[in-house]
């Protein structure tokens, strides 16, 4: 009995491996396949400005990684105690300027570092629906709990988003040839717009991604993440208990139908190699000394070594802190 109806994943020229070089921005998709690849070592950075879910800010986003040097005082605004960059998520905000305005270089600056080599750039849309600062005109990140007054909202057309991509595109394949971009619109809801509003957001979306790759063919892809959860997916278990949001489960299913099309068999390899390594170093001892600890330590210690020795080129620098 057929229990569900498959999408059909597009056969990708091209694969990701552990020697690959990734930069993930966008939505809510970036951070849960990012965090994924990233645990499993690859080279990637996520989220640079934190979540970002208009594509307007997205390419806001690209377009200062490309030509600003760094982030000053003067791009920082303060409500409520805080203080903040429109262009970046509420995470990076801070009761200090100076602290606030160090996290967003540090990111920035790295991000900027792995933008020239990246082998592939992925990014995942989430809304087409928009709020403009009426004081600048300018769309933001994220509001920031400033009041909604001070904002106008509409819903970015086709035209509007590809406008804002095919420069920016174009521009990053004439420095870097070989550059893989991959586009993927965003499975989570946006409730507050209502179901038809959600729906004609994530139409434009998807028509403006299909747009894209097909002015940029065999350099820009599309990666069925939202049709997986749609057709393949469609019952609340996949969801969390805000039925907004997918569940672990759901990121895992997505992840396998990402990784099976998207990532080398080497890398896939490497992958089931390192599971085992990824457990123990997440395994958490009731005791922490004693024979039987001492022993699982030397263990995990001399399996990360074998490792280590066996793919000196992984992005070991992930696992600090674990």
């Amino acid at each position: 009995m057929k229990l569900l109806t498959g999408v059909a994943i597009p056969d990708y020229p091209f694969r990701l491996d552990h020697r690959t070089r990734l930069l993930m921005m966008g939505s809510c998709f970036t951070e849960n396949v990012g965090r994924v690849l990233e645990r499993y070592l690859f080279h990637i950075r996520v989220n640079p400005f934190g979540v970002t879910y208009n594509p307007l800010s997205v390419a806001r986003q690209l377009h200062a990684l490309m030509h600003r040097e760094e982030y000053s005082e003067a791009d920082m605004l303060q409500h409520d105690g805080l203080w903040f960059s429109f262009d970046h998520y509420t995470r990076f905000s801070s009761p200090d300027r100076a602290e606030a305005l160090r996290n967003i270089n540090d990111s920035f600056k790295a991000a900027k570092q792995v933008l020239p080599e990246a082998g592939c750039l992925i990014l995942s849309l989430g809304t087409a629906w928009v709020y403009r600062y009426r004081s600048t005109g300018d769309v933001v990140c994220n509001c920031h709990r400033i009041p909604a007054s001070r904002f106008s909202r509409s819903r970015l057309s086709v035209k509007e988003i590809t406008a804002a991509l095919d420069p920016l595109i174009s521009e990053l394949l004439r420095r870097k040839e070989d550059l893989k971009i991959l586009l993927t619109v965003s499975p989570v809801r946006h409730w507050k717009d209502g179901a038809h509003g959600n729906q004609l957001s994530k139409a434009a979306l998807l028509l403006a991604c299909e747009e894209l790759a097909g002015r940029f063919g065999g350099k820009v892809f599309y990666f069925p993440s939202y049709e997986i959860v749609m057709d393949e997916l469609r019952d609340y278990r996949f969801y969390a208990d805000d039925m907004l949001h997918i569940s672990p489960g759901a990121i895992t299913y997505i992840w396998e139908k990402f990784s099976g099309s998207l990532v080398s068999t080497e890398s896939a390899g490497i992958i089931r190699e390192l599971e085992a390594l990824l457990k123990m170093m997440e395994h958490r001892p009731v005791r922490t000394e004693g024979e039987a600890d001492e022993a699982f330590a030397r263990k995990r210690d001399e399996k990360r070594g074998e490792l280590r020795s066996l793919y000196p080129w992984l992005a070991w620098e992930n696992l600090s802190g674990k």
